[in-house]
Parts: structure tokens; sequence; C-alpha cells
């Protein structure tokens, strides 16, 4: 598995992850209708639904007893979600979300990584407030 792909489960399947309501439709849909010749019926394909991903983190940093700076460090919030927050293990991350900067600028990288990580949560089904993005 990725180590996005780690960070995702981790946070969107956490047995205290709950979901937050969905937003209304900002357009009205058509009914569902019967499928024409040739065609398949539509199903009901519903996104999966959205997860407060600051209230996830919150409960685990909660149950975790360290005091980690998870809403700003990448590093801290790898620790809390029990992952390799080593170089390497970031360095990895980096290339997987695309970072074109400099890995050896560890700095720029890890505040890179961390927002990079937030936007990716919320464009995989997590609710993140602005704060964190």
């Amino acid at each position: 598995m990725s180590v996005f792909g780690d960070i995702l489960s981790k946070i969107l399947h956490h047995p205290k992850a709950k979901a937050a309501p969905a937003p209304a439709p900002s357009v009205a849909q058509p009914p569902a209708t019967a499928s024409a010749p040739n065609r398949p019926a539509e199903t009901d394909a519903s996104p999966a639904p959205a997860v407060d991903v600051a209230a996830v983190l919150e409960v685990m940093a909660a149950d975790n007893g360290q005091s980690l700076n998870w809403r700003t460090s990448i590093v801290d919030l790898l620790k809390l979600l029990s992952i390799d927050s080593g170089l390497a293990n970031r360095k990895a991350l980096a290339a997987e979300l695309g970072y074109s900067g400099d890995t050896d600028d560890s700095a720029t990288m890890n505040v890179w990584l961390h927002k990079a990580v937030m936007q990716k949560l919320a464009e995989n089904g997590g609710i993140v407030p602005d704060s964190l993005r």
C-alpha cells in the first residue's frame, strides 16, 4: 500500500470515524427512470459518507498520550497514525503526491507535505477544515 493510502485508510476507516452530514445538492437531480433499450439501468452509486478528519485526529490524539502537533507537522501526523515518519518515508510520500521541490530541504518539503496530505484527504472523502489546508 502507498504511504498516502495508509494515511487515508487509518483516518477514514478509523473505528471512531463518524460520517459527517452530507451537504445538500446544489442542483436538483432528475428522478431515475427506466433504462433505455441497450443501456443498463442506473444504480445508486452514492459516494461514501464524508468523514470529519479533524474530529478523528482529535480522538486519536486524545487516545495517544503523546503531545503531538499533528495540525501543522507532517512528522507528528505520521507518528499519530503509527506510520514511519522517517525522512525516507516522507520522501516516498512526497514523490507519491507529486512534490517537485528539493527533497533535501526537508523543512520546506514537510510544510508542503502536510498541506498536500490535507488536500488529498479532502479530495478522497474527508472533511478538512480550511485551517488545516
